[in-house]
């Protein structure tokens, strides 16, 4: 075991520090990692065990205390591509069969929908373009 240098050692650590990473999914053990990594180098070096350890702890503490911050804020914000029934809203759609306050056919992104009128006491006729306002299950709501 002595024959073995320092850096080996935090490289085997580092990539011990890795398993764990892709089982739990947890950054921190990333960080940690490259935390091992630095040390590695520092070792690799001729620096000593003290500078090493010191090195370990100041890499991963500064990344864990970065780069995790902005990690959660990025993991919690909404995508900014609408997908689904969200893309819709805002669309506009041609009227297919007249659309009043208690239904219609629309035709929405190529697809025909049902649709109502958000305004029920407005009709919309055969060929007018209308706005799609909101989507209540398989009908879209339309101004």
């Amino acid at each position: 075991m002595n024959d073995i240098d320092a850096w080996v050692w935090w490289l085997v650590g580092a990539a011990a520090l890795g398993i764990p990473l892709v089982v739990t999914a947890m950054p921190e053990f990333g960080m940690l990692a490259v935390g091992a990594v630095a040390a590695a180098v520092v070792a690799g070096l001729g620096l000593g065990a003290v500078a090493q350890v010191l090195v370990f702890i100041v890499v991963s503490v500064a990344l864990i205390a970065v780069v995790r911050p902005i990690a959660t804020r990025h993991a919690r914000q909404r995508p900014h591509l609408a997908t689904g029934i969200d893309a819709l809203k805002g669309k506009q759609a041609v009227v297919l069969e007249r659309v009043d306050g208690s239904g219609g056919r629309v035709k929405l992104a190529g697809e025909i929908w049902s649709a109502r009128a958000l305004d029920t006491g407005r009709a919309y006729e055969v060929g007018q373009e209308v706005d799609v306002v909101d989507i209540e299950g398989a009908t879209a709501i339309v101004l």
